[in-house]
């Protein structure tokens, strides 16, 4: 493989980011989808909120149905899963053949899904086709560069998700280091300075979740 375009740089980025959102959201939605059921039929609002994603929902069901398989609706986890599989088509130069093909099997998941009585089967073997893809990715590709711009999409995507949601403070800390381990080894443009001060936020005992999803959205230049 060779010198990467500028626009391939891009699109490896946003593979990471996707399919880490296709994959954290369908863990989200199993956890929200229980308390629906058990305990809060409105539930879903609050994590619309916390997602920071416009409730356009009318009801629980409603919910649980565009959510996941609505392709109309751009926050749904069907609409983002397809935008990690128009990137992985065209990256398959860069990264081979066999990492698209976990991203095809979650596609072809995701559709048994939208008609079947029991979604979130399918979405656990869409979460499992982002496990293999993943690993596939570290197993399979020899470019390190590569390897390491997928993976800093996929942290920083990670982070914003982890402070939004105001997860605990050894969560945030370790996806700051692993991020910050990565994006000095690769040639993607990055604000220095912001990454000076997501370290220092990650050493302090109360973690500012709103500046961690600040800087987190700002640290990559174009």
């Amino acid at each position: 493989m060779g010198i990467i375009s500028v626009e391939n740089l891009d699109r490896l980025f946003w593979l990471g980011r996707y399919s880490e959102r296709v994959y954290t959201s369908a863990r989200l939605f199993a956890d929200s989808f229980d308390r629906m059921i058990d305990m809060d039929m409105d539930n879903y609002a609050a994590f619309c909120r916390q997602l920071d994603i416009p409730n356009i929902y009318s009801s629980r069901e409603d919910f649980c149905s565009r959510y996941i398989s609505d392709e109309n609706d751009p926050n749904s986890i069907y609409s983002n899963l397809m935008r990690a599989y128009d990137n992985a088509i065209v990256l398959r130069n860069e990264i081979g053949s066999e990492p698209i093909t976990y991203i095809q099997l979650s596609v072809y998941d995701m559709k048994k899904s939208r008609v079947s009585r029991a979604p979130l089967v399918g979405l656990q073997k869409v979460e499992d086709n982002i496990l293999a893809f993943w690993g596939i990715v570290d197993d399979m590709i020899e470019n390190e560069n590569i390897r390491n711009v997928i993976k800093i999409g996929k942290r920083i995507e990670r982070l914003d998700l982890y402070g939004r949601l105001q997860m605990n403070r050894e969560s945030i800390v370790r996806e700051v280091h692993r991020l910050a381990g990565r994006i000095e080894r690769t040639n993607l443009h990055y604000d220095e300075k912001n990454l000076k001060e997501l370290k220092k936020l990650a050493e302090e005992e109360q973690i500012d979740y709103d500046r961690v999803v600040a800087l987190v959205d700002t640290l990559r230049k174009d």
